[in-house]
């Protein structure tokens, strides 16, 4: 079996946990497991308990995904009426933001979802909430030591390279001198390097590689400009990766400047814009990776059982888990309209 099948399998195995994750710590009967409908599961974490203050801070919404984030965080504290969420002014200053989580310590809040603008910067303060008997969920980027948060929610950065480089192969089959190329985000930053390393491991798999490199820096203007010195550089182009869908809007326009048709895009993160261009099927566009804005409301949804002290429902583990990583799917024009309601806008 390939690695690309075993990994099939895999992704398979772990839907099918992160389905049932989600449903109640109530077990079912097996008379009853029958009749009841798939979207009627008893959600008995629901119910209203012990209120929860929870502090919220992440980096300034200056891009579509992150602003993402913040709204889907706030959208879903508002399901509960057992929390209330204090939400500090997005920020990219390591220091203001280690002083708004000072503030959340001193106002005795019950937990701190924090998105990290720098995870090793802010491990201090982190660790500081921790030991100050506040639980706190680490969302995204990762803080550098196991004591600075409860529960950590991930995306699968490695996962999305893997995923883009896995329907790359399918798409190109056969074709062993296929050209690939890849737009990358900031090459300086580890999430990159993951997601550069998977779609390599991915291709090499079918027997392919990354023919041409170029990297942005998750901006439209750098996304375009990488992509015209790419265009330039690479007379021939089968397959095109773009790492980021709001750099994307700068590759796209790049493309249409160049007039060139004879390769595919796929991109990631999982705007809205890319995926409408996606079930259009008149776009380069053919698919996108997904990379979570989801990840806050996790964080709250983990926040809330964590001090109300339940666990994950059907999770034969009492205790709600140490890290919580998201899958990265492949949107395409079959399933595109699974995804639509939660992307962003680029």
């Amino acid at each position: 079996m390939s690695k690309r099948s075993a990994r099939s399998l895999v992704v398979a195995g772990l839907a099918a946990v992160a389905l049932t994750a989600c449903t109640s710590n109530t077990p079912k009967t097996e008379d009853n497991a029958d009749k009841a409908p798939a979207n009627q599961a008893a959600v008995k974490n629901d119910e209203p308990g012990k209120k929860v203050k929870i502090g919220f801070s992440a980096p300034a919404a200056d891009h579509g995904w992150m602003g993402a984030i913040t709204k889907a965080t706030q959208a879903e504290a508002k399901k509960y009426s057992d929390v209330e969420l204090v939400v500090a002014e997005g920020t990219n200053d390591v220091n203001l933001q280690i002083s708004q989580v000072e503030t959340f310590i001193n106002q005795k809040v019950d937990a701190i979802v924090l998105l990290p603008f720098d995870g090793a910067a802010l491990t201090p303060v982190a660790t500081k909430a921790m030991e100050a008997g506040i639980t706190v969920i680490n969302v995204d980027r990762e803080f550098d030591s196991p004591f600075a948060a409860r529960t950590t929610v991930l995306g699968d950065n490695h996962g999305m390279g893997v995923s883009a480089g896995t329907y790359i192969c399918d798409q190109l089959k056969g074709k062993k001198d296929a050209v690939v190329a890849e737009i990358a985000g900031i090459d300086s930053l580890p999430l990159t390097q993951d997601r550069s390393r998977g779609f390599k491991e991915a291709l090499a798999d079918c027997g392919l590689k990354v023919s041409n490199r170029v990297a942005a820096e998750f901006t439209v203007e750098s996304g375009e400009k990488a992509a015209a010195n790419l265009l330039q550089a690479a007379p021939k182009i089968d397959a095109i990766w773009n790492h980021d869908d709001d750099q994307g809007v700068g590759v796209m326009a790049a493309i249409k400047n160049s007039g060139r048709k004879e390769f595919f895009v796929v991109g990631g993160a999982g705007s809205a814009n890319v995926m409408r261009d996606i079930k259009s099927g008149n776009s380069l566009l053919k698919a996108t990776v997904i990379y979570p804005s989801t990840q806050g409301a996790d964080g709250i949804r983990l926040a809330r059982l964590l001090v109300q002290k339940k666990a994950l429902g059907d999770l034969v583990e009492v205790e709600v888990p140490r890290t919580v990583q998201l899958y990265a799917p492949v949107v395409t024009k079959e399933n595109v309209d699974q995804y639509l309601p939660t992307a962003f806008e680029s």
